[in-house]
């Protein structure tokens, strides 16, 4: 197989696995392509290669470095844009986790907070509290997973998943 072939391919996969971490199929297209990449690529150059319209790609770029998993790269003399996806895919990871805790976990957490404390008198209403507070416990406890997760360094990640897979 060629290069260009395994790069087509892992940028295809990297894009259909992405729609299931709830992004969409170009911006992890263009993730994938900044991540194999060795130089920092320009708008154009993301254009051309993945085919796709300029604006598909600012957008997606500035989602992308919102998220903190792609970053400009200024080079001299150059008017241009440049962009690099962070390299290491630990570091990687654990932003995404970050984000996603951020945008997701967080404002559930909260909803389910407030239902909790809602004072609900109809029929109905201890059940609907219960079921809310069974969720709302699983979702800190979550929280609290993910919140040490974060703080961890990667070899006790490494470390703790290894021992996990060895005992399985």
């Amino acid at each position: 197989m060629e290069l260009k072939e395994a790069q087509e391919k892992f940028i295809s996969a990297w894009g259909a696995i992405g729609t299931h971490w709830g992004i969409n199929r170009t911006m992890a297209q263009i993730h994938a392509l900044l991540l194999i990449s060795n130089n920092a690529l320009s708008t154009e150059d993301i254009m051309s290669q993945l085919n796709i319209s300029r604006g598909n790609v600012n957008m997606n770029v500035r989602e992308l470095m919102s998220w903190g998993i792609v970053h400009k790269v200024l080079k001299f003399g150059e008017r241009k844009e440049f962009f690099t996806a962070e390299k290491d895919i630990y570091k990687t990871a654990i932003q995404i986790l970050k984000e996603r805790r951020k945008r997701e976990l967080i404002p559930i957490l909260n909803l389910l907070g407030e239902l909790q404390s809602e004072n609900i008198q109809e029929s109905g209403g201890e059940h609907f509290k219960k079921v809310v507070g069974d969720i709302h416990q699983f979702g800190e406890s979550t929280n609290k997973m993910l919140e040490k997760m974060v703080k961890a360094d990667e070899h006790w990640f490494t470390g703790s998943l290894m021992k996990f897979l060895v005992k399985k």
